[in-house]
């Protein structure tokens, strides 16, 4: 096995089966298994970066980054993103990782669809980003050769219509939260299922803002 492809094998610890254990119980099989490959590709783009990082904290970090599409964890206000950030961090000062570890995983999380910002920040942000840009859009998919992909997708299976099944996910998980999509990448699937959808507009919100000039 090489250095990449052995940094994909998920962490053997208690923290680690904790949550495994945790999202397969929370999750649909399609979220878990995407989570899982956001892990497995990360953690190679981090050895093919040469960056040092937390193989538990990036698990975390991939594992928990859809949860809040799940009914029962996400909020009627909130972005799911941050949604998701909150559960993670409970779940790690629940097992005892420190505070530090747990909002480094919560900004992970929060800022995995906030494109050009992560990969200039911690390692374990930087690579949960990578994998979802990976699996999700595909923007790496010259780096990992053929051997690796498939190493993957064999051990956590895309369905075989994945790209129309994510998009219907996503769609399900912020369908009754609209306005957390404004200046968010999410705002492009609510326009895709609605096709009278009216995204908010930034340039709109200064114009229309009490100041006056």
């Amino acid at each position: 096995m090489s250095e990449i492809t052995e940094a994909a094998v998920i962490p053997d610890s208690k923290l680690a089966r904790a949550i495994t254990e945790y999202i397969r119980d929370t999750e649909t099989d399609l979220l878990f298994n995407h989570s899982s490959r956001v892990y497995q590709f990360g953690a190679m783009a981090g050895v093919r970066r040469g960056l040092t990082f937390d193989r538990e904290l990036l698990y975390a970090g991939a594992m928990f980054h859809d949860i809040g599409l799940m009914p029962g964890h996400g909020s009627r206000h909130e972005r799911f993103e941050v949604d998701g950030a909150h559960a993670a961090r409970d779940f790690l000062r629940s097992h005892g990782i420190s505070e530090a570890d747990a909002y480094t995983v919560w900004t992970a999380i929060a800022l995995h669809t906030t494109p050009g910002v992560p990969q200039h920040m911690h390692p374990v942000v930087a690579l949960v980003t990578a994998g979802v840009e990976m699996d999700v859009l595909g923007l790496t998919y010259s780096e990992y050769s053929d051997a690796e992909r498939e190493t993957v997708v064999k051990a956590f299976p895309r369905t075989a219509h994945f790209k129309e099944d994510i998009i219907q996910a996503f769609y399900d998980g912020i369908k009754h939260r609209p306005d957390t999509t404004f200046g968010n990448v999410k705002a492009d699937v609510i326009a895709d299922k609605e096709p009278h959808f009216h995204r908010g507009n930034f340039c709109s919100v200064i114009r229309n803002s009490h100041w006056h000039g």
